[in-house]
């Protein structure tokens, strides 16, 4: 799981970029905003759900209830 995430994570930050940069270049660099506040909110939600896993582990490897 280590190196995946970092992939996916990767590729989504090459995705936003390039759809960002192709929207400004038509002109509409409003929606090529919200295009990277999408991808950042969707890279965002990706690293919460690994820190819940990661407390999670915590919790068990500790044995707290």
């Amino acid at each position: 799981m280590g190196v995946e995430i970092i992939f996916k994570i990767a590729a989504i930050g090459l995705l936003t970029a390039v759809v960002s940069q192709v929207l400004k270049q038509t002109g509409k660099e409003e929606i090529g905003t919200f295009a990277t506040l999408a991808g950042l909110i969707i890279v965002i939600v990706m690293v919460l759900s690994l820190i819940g896993d990661l407390f999670n582990t915590i919790k068990a490897m500790f044995s707290f209830s």
